[in-house]
Parts: C-alpha cells; structure tokens; sequence
C-alpha cells in the first residue's frame, strides 16, 4: 500500500532535484562545507519537509508540532535548504552559509535559527536527544512525533548504543529514527573504518522496529514513515540507503567529498548535471 498519490511524488523528485541544485549554490557562495552528505540526504529531508512532518514555519514553537533531530550536523546545508524551501526564511539568506554573523551556522545552532529543535555537530549525541523529547512527550501525553536522522558512521561511539538501548527500554513508539546509510565518513568507507553491518540485525536484536529503504525513492521513505506510525510496542529504525554525493557523478561515493565545498568550475559542472537530470524526472512523469 502506498501512502503518496504518483503525483505528489512527481512533485516531490522536482523539489529535491531544485534544493540540490540551490545546495551547490550556497556551498560555491560560502567556500566551506560539506557536499556529498546533504546531497545524498536530500530526498529523504524533501519527503520530511514536504510531506512527512507536522510543522508550522509561521509559528517554529507551536506545541504540537512534530520534532525533528539531525544528529549527524555537518550535513546542515541540506538541512537549511530545506528550511528554506519550507519557508522558515527567504531562500536568498542560503547565500550566507557559514559567513560571519549568518544564522546558518556550518553546525546548525539552535539558539540562532528558529525551527531547530537542537544543536548538533559533535556525532553521537542527537539519539540521545530526541529519544529525551520523545520520553517527554508520552509523560506530557502529548501526539506529536519525534524523528531523529542519524549517520551511519557515529555507530562507531558508543553513545548511540546506550541511546538505542534506552528507546527499546522505554518503548518509544512515536520515535522514528532515519539511518543514513552512505557508507562513508571522513577518513574513508565506514566498513573499512569500523565494520557496522549488519545493522538490520543488530537494531533488531536491541529491541526496534526495522525497516531498509532505498534513501533516493521518496515513495519508500513516505510508507516506510507511516508504517512506523502503525508500530505501537517499539521505536523505529529507517535504514535508508544513500548515495554521498547524489547527482555529480565526479563527487558519488567519494568519501572524499564528506567535507568538501565545489570550486567554481566544479559546481557549474555540478549544477549542468543536476538540472539535466531534472529534465529527465519532469520527462518521465509527463
């Protein structure tokens, strides 16, 4: 059963398809920051902000909105520009990523842009975090959902392990953590680095509900977001898998670009790729 009409997902594959786009863009404008995450996450923050989340960009506080976490925070350009796109700012103040006084701050700060739940960069803590928001909700018996995305290279602390222990423990039902499964970190491929696999196995032995998606099928995300809404006895694990880099095909599965900004001839090559294959997705719809 699908939970999303064919053309929401038209829809949907064009917006993240333009965010990428306006994605390099911002990394170009501000000389710093990270490319092959956000790029590669950009379909599952699309399917979040477009469909997914309980939100008011009018009203960032409102009580009963949804929460969300991005605990792996170096991939905030994603973020931001799917803020932007959302409407909780002009989509022109992308172009003060990482500048002096900007609000979009290289790790997104809480306190400076309404419409964060936390503060995030050091790896390992966001789990911690919104299963906390999560456990608060059920005691104030409050509805609203908490979502949390996660890397899949902090699995090397052990923090996340208690964190995921603790979510089983109290049975956090209305907590859906999304894995990001591009099999990079900054020193090179995560099963080099530190082996994690199988993380199907082991999310399920620690008590959760899991689910594998691919990360770049927005109609996956969608249904896999509102299965978990169905689960009613445990937390929730999307493991989406992703491709770093998503759309360049000089930056796809180069962990090389985990923290690295396109020059100037590199994000124009970037962004002729990116528009060409946004002929093809309006194409394959018509």
């Amino acid at each position: 059963m699908s939970y999303i009409h064919d053309d929401k997902i038209k829809q949907l594959e064009e917006k993240a398809n333009e965010m990428r786009q306006d994605l390099i863009q911002m990394l170009l404008e501000a000389g710093s920051g990270h490319s092959a995450g956000p790029l590669g996450f950009m379909d599952v923050f699309c399917a979040l902000y477009f469909h997914v989340l309980k939100y008011d960009p009018k009203n960032p506080d409102w009580e009963d909105r949804d929460r969300f976490f991005l605990s792996h925070g170096h991939i905030a350009p994603g973020l931001y520009t799917a803020m932007a796109h959302a409407g909780y700012f002009p989509k022109k103040e992308l172009m003060t990523l990482r500048k002096f006084g900007t609000r979009l701050q290289g790790h997104p700060h809480r306190e400076t842009l309404p419409g964060l739940e936390s503060t995030s960069g050091p790896l390992g803590q966001g789990l911690s975090q919104a299963i906390g928001t999560a456990l608060a909700a059920k005691l104030d018996k409050k509805d609203y959902r908490v979502y949390c995305a996660v890397s899949d290279g902090e699995h090397d602390e052990g923090q996340t392990w208690e964190a995921v222990l603790c979510a089983a423990r109290y049975k956090l039902n209305n907590l859906t953590a999304i894995l990001d499964r591009n099999n990079i970190q900054i020193d090179g491929f995560t099963e080099d680095v530190m082996p994690l696999d199988s993380l199907v196995e082991k999310y399920s032995a620690f008590g959760w509900h899991v689910i594998e998606v691919d990360g770049h099928n927005i109609e996956q995300i969608v249904n896999a977001c509102e299965e978990a809404k169905a689960i009613y006895e445990k937390p929730t694990m999307i493991i989406a898998h992703t491709i770093p880099g998503k759309g360049v095909d000089f930056m796809e599965f180069k962990f090389e670009w985990h923290g690295k900004p396109p020059n100037k001839e590199e994000a124009k090559e970037s962004l002729n790729q990116l528009r060409t294959l946004g002929g093809k997705i309006k194409s394959e719809h018509e």
